[in-house]
Formats: C-alpha cells, structure tokens, sequence
C-alpha cells in the first residue's frame, strides 16, 4: 500500500476534470494538484519557458511526497514532457496527450480522426504526430476551437450561444470522421453540447482516458493505495485562490477549498 498522493498540474484550472476522472476512479487517491495561474496561459510562451515552468512544478510536487506525475496541461505535454521524464527519472510522469490518441486509434473503425484544442495545441500538430508514430494509415483533421475555454470558465457550458459556437466549430467534421478527440482538459465539461452538435462520431474524453492510463501506472509500479479510507485533495495556485474556488466547483463538479497560494517556486 502506497498513501502518498499523486501530483496534477496544469497552468489554470482545466486540469480539475483529469482531478475529478481520477477520483471517480481511483477514489482512494490522495490529490495535489497546481494550477500555474498567474503565468497562464502556456500556449502563448516559449518551449523553454513552458519547460522552465513545468520542472519548477515537478520539483515542488515532488516536494509533497507525490509518487507519480499527471500533467494535466497539452501544452506542457507538447513541450515539457520528454524533458521532465528525463530529468525526473524515478517517478512515473504521464502526459494528457497519448492516452486519448492510444483510445482514439483503439475505438475508430474508419482511421477518421478528428481532433479539437486551443490555438496553440493545434498549430503544434502534436496530436497528428503521436496518432500516426502509432498508426500512419490513420487521417487527422484537426480545427481549433478558441472560444470554448472563455465560455468553461465563465461557467456557460449551456445555452443557445455556446450551442451556436459548437455548430459552427463542429460541423465540419459531420461525414469526414468516426472519432473525435477532445484535446483540451476544458472540453470534458462541454461533451453534451459537443456530443449534440456532432452526429454519429465516438467521442474520447481526454480527461478519463489520462485518469485509466493512471490506473494502470499505479497498478505496474505497486504504487497503488490499497486503503478503504477516501483520499484527499490539495489545491496550490500560483494567484488568485479565491477565483480558484469560485470557478473550481464547475471544473470538480463540488465545493473546492482551503486553496494554498505559492509565492515562489
């Protein structure tokens, strides 16, 4: 039996949906998660910065015990994750962006991939890359979706305005593709409005595909706590705790606090 917890961090408070598809499975867990908020976002920042940033979070996680790593973060993911893995070489460190790819390839039928994700996500082809180092017969079509992270955070994850944003995001991938991957920790929280707005396409939830991945990491390092007792989450931010707060419950799904702010890394 293994009680440390295991450390999540993305640069704001998208990460929070792989912290509730962790709990739901794995719910004797103990969580810390960091949220980098005042230096978000990452996508805008260099891939030295984005490395920078992303090793002075490890080495605080790893500060508070944490047994294995989630980035919960595609953009640190995309840029940090080689680098972390070879810095950090003796806990477990899984990215949010393989995961949901190995699940896509695994549930398309077609080879029809589609994928959606901020600006920075996309333009980076990391998706396109990772789905055909595993399968190169498969197609990708990838599109952007900027608007949907403001309208999460705001909590308008209903209603006619998000729904006509959908539309016009998603229908281009009606006919074309069998699967789509939801390449953001935000977009678990819009499913319903995706799954409505999409016809026929399987869709691959990044954050429950990272949190199974999890599961089976725990599990092949006998990292796994085997007590009955229900684990704890810790919640550190770099600004704003309050707003962290406010704006958690709607990422978790219930009432985070005791929000810790870090000054310095």
């Amino acid at each position: 039996m293994d009680n440390r917890p295991v450390g999540v961090f993305d640069s704001g408070l998208g990460g929070l949906t792989v912290v509730k598809a962790l709990k739901k499975l794995l719910p004797n867990e103990s969580i810390i998660y960091f949220g980098d908020t005042a230096r978000l976002p990452y996508g805008v920042k260099s891939q030295g910065l984005v490395k920078q940033f992303s090793a002075q979070i490890t080495k605080f996680l790893l500060k508070k015990n944490a047994k294995a790593l989630i980035i919960a973060c595609n953009t640190a993911t995309a840029m940090a994750l080689d680098s972390l893995k070879n810095e950090f070489k003796d806990v477990p460190i899984i990215g949010v962006i393989e995961p949901g790819c190995e699940k896509a390839i695994c549930e398309t039928t077609t080879k029809k991939i589609g994928v959606i994700g901020t600006i920075a996500t996309v333009n980076s082809g990391v998706y396109k890359e990772t789905i055909q180092q595993k399968d190169n017969e498969a197609e990708i079509i990838s599109k952007a979706c900027p608007l949907f992270v403001p309208f999460v955070e705001e909590g308008l994850i209903n209603g006619s305005a998000i729904n006509e944003i959908a539309k016009y995001y998603l229908s281009s991938f009606n006919h074309k593709v069998d699967t789509l991957i939801l390449g953001c920790t935000h977009y678990p929280l819009l499913k319903e409005i995706i799954f409505n707005n999409t016809k026929n396409i399987n869709l691959i939830d990044s954050a429950s595909s990272v949190a199974e991945v999890a599961f089976k990491v725990l599990i092949d390092n006998k990292l796994l706590n085997m007590g009955k007792d229900s684990g704890v989450i810790h919640c550190y931010v770099t600004d704003l705790p309050m707003r962290f707060e406010k704006l958690g419950n709607i990422f978790f799904g219930s009432d985070i606090t005791n929000v810790q702010l870090v000054n310095e890394l």
